[in-house]
Order: structure tokens, then C-alpha cells, then sequence
């Protein structure tokens, strides 16, 4: 199942590259007499009530929702090593300082705090994806602070501190590389998640704003029309599905993969 979910998110992949090549209309041209169309043989997944070509905002959005997913994921992934580096390595006080803010941070309902900020700075792609990923490093941070914890008392770590290596240098040369293994795994999750998080965000009408295509606004412009026209909800539900089911798959997979307890159950 990971390596279909692999196989899954490298299609989209490249449909997101190529959009431009594959798409046959412009994805914001109207065209009010062929407003929502069925799907046919001109426009493979129908019309909007715009009488812009679904198919063409579909392949476009997948760029914008990939973009949001790993953009947000990489400031979240960034921040969490951060966070949990400095607090597994020096332990103590500092520890203490930065895990009581992440209890905090742990303590605000990530959704509703991501709709408070987009609603104070205003909804543009840009703030989606930094609002996403300062809010939702937490997880990560808490990952590469019980590795550090473990990783910091090991011989080698030991043996360079005892060469008089510099800190900075331990932390970036010697544990980190042996700590990323639960991040990959978790990156991979966040992605699907971060995914998720643009679509309702923009469905409520708080992420990305027309005309610029995602996958959640093309959900949102269709519930008008749901009994009219099906196809405005069932294709971009079925992209989002399909993309997130995908994520999480080579998520498990990677876990499976890199978790010693069990491959040796294998």
C-alpha cells in the first residue's frame, strides 16, 4: 500500500509540474453559455457556473494545494527541530522553559487558532502556509527532543564533547543525522494534514481566494450546486481524498520501514 501511495503522490506530482501543458482551457476563462456543463468529451470533468473547464482548475489547483502542503510543512518541520534540538541537548532549565510553551501551544485548538490569524491578517496563500506551519510544529518538537535526550548520553556523542567539539557542530553533525528518522515520518503525515487543513480553510472561506484555483475553493463554489451539479464536489473531494489517503500510506510505510521493533517482528 506505501509503494501505491508513492506511485499515487508521484502522478500528482507531475500533474502539478505539467499542469500548464496537460490543462486544455485557461483555468479562468468564463464561458456563461457552457455553465455547468456535465462531463463530456469537451470538458472531461464538466463546467463550473462560471462555464470555466473543472478539469483545467483541477490540474492548476493541484499546484496551490502541494505548494501550501509543503511549504507549511517545511517552516513546521523547521521550527519543531529547532525547538526540540536545543531543548533535548541542554536539558534543564532550558528544556523545561520551551517544553511549558509547547504544552501552551498544545493547549489552543490548532483549527480554530488557524482561522483566528487568517482572519486578522487576511486569507492569501503566503499566510496560509506560514500560519499552518507556525502552528503545528509541536509534535515534531517533542520527536526530536526524546531522540536528542537519548542520542546525547551515546559514546560518540561523548567522545567528540570530550575533543572539545562545539556544541553547534554536536548538534548539527553528529545527533541530528541520527535523529530525522521519526521526522521523516512525521513530515510526511503533516503534508497530508497541512493538505487537509488549506481545504477547509478554504471552503469556510478563509484560504485561498478566487480566482486562483485549489482544490478546497473548487469544493466550496460547488455546494451551491450539489444536487445541480455533482461533479463540482465529487472531483475535487476525490483528488483530496485520494492525496491524503496516499500521504498518510507512505507515512505508515516509512514508519514500518525505519522502526527496528518492528522489522524484527518481521
Amino acid at each position: 500500500m506505501a509503494v501505491g501511495g508513492l506511485a499515487t503522490i508521484l502522478v500528482v506530482f507531475l500533474i502539478a509540474a505539467f499542469a500548464s501543458f496537460l490543462s486544455p482551457y485557461d483555468p479562468g476563462k468564463t464561458d456563461v453559455s457552457v455553465k455547468l456543463k456535465a462531463p463530456s468529451s469537451r470538458h472531461f470533468l464538466g463546467t463550473d457556473q462560471l462555464g470555466r473547464d473543472v478539469f483545467s482548475r483541477m490540474l492548476h489547483g493541484s499546484r496551490i494545494s502541494l505548494s501550501v502542503g509543503f511549504v507549511a510543512v517545511a517552516i513546521s518541520i523547521f521550527i519543531g527541530i529547532l525547538v526540540g534540538a536545543v531543548a533535548g541537548y541542554y536539558r534543564g532549565w532550558v528544556d523545561a522553559l520551551l517544553m511549558r510553551f509547547v504544552d501552551i501551544m498544545l493547549c489552543f485548538p490548532s483549527f480554530f487558532l488557524i482561522l483566528t490569524v487568517v482572519a486578522l491578517l487576511g486569507p492569501s496563500i503566503l499566510n496560509i502556509m506560514v500560519v499552518i506551519g507556525v502552528t503545528s510544529w509541536m509534535g515534531t518538537s517533542r520527536f526530536v527532543r526524546a531522540e536528542f535526550l537519548s542520542l546525547r548520553e551515546r559514546d560518540f556523542t561523548q567522545a567528540a564533547r570530550a575533543l572539545g567539539v562545539k556544541d553547534r557542530r554536536i548538534i548539527l553533525r553528529h545527533i541530528l543525522p541520527n535523529a530525522l528518522a521519526p521526522v521523516f515520518v512525521t513530515a510526511t503525515l503533516k503534508v497530508a494534514s497541512a493538505i487537509l487543513l488549506e481545504a477547509g480553510l478554504s471552503f469556510l472561506g478563509f484560504g485561498v481566494q478566487p480566482p486562483s484555483p485549489s482544490w478546497g475553493n473548487i469544493l466550496t463554489e460547488g455546494r451551491t450546486y450539489i444536487f445541480d451539479a455533482w461533479w463540482l464536489t465529487v472531483f475535487p473531494g476525490l483528488a483530496i481524498l485520494v492525496t491524503v489517503l496516499s500521504f498518510n500510506l507512505v507515512g505508515e510505510g516509512l514508519r514500518d520501514a525505519l522502526d527496528p521493533r518492528l522489522r524484527g517482528r518481521r
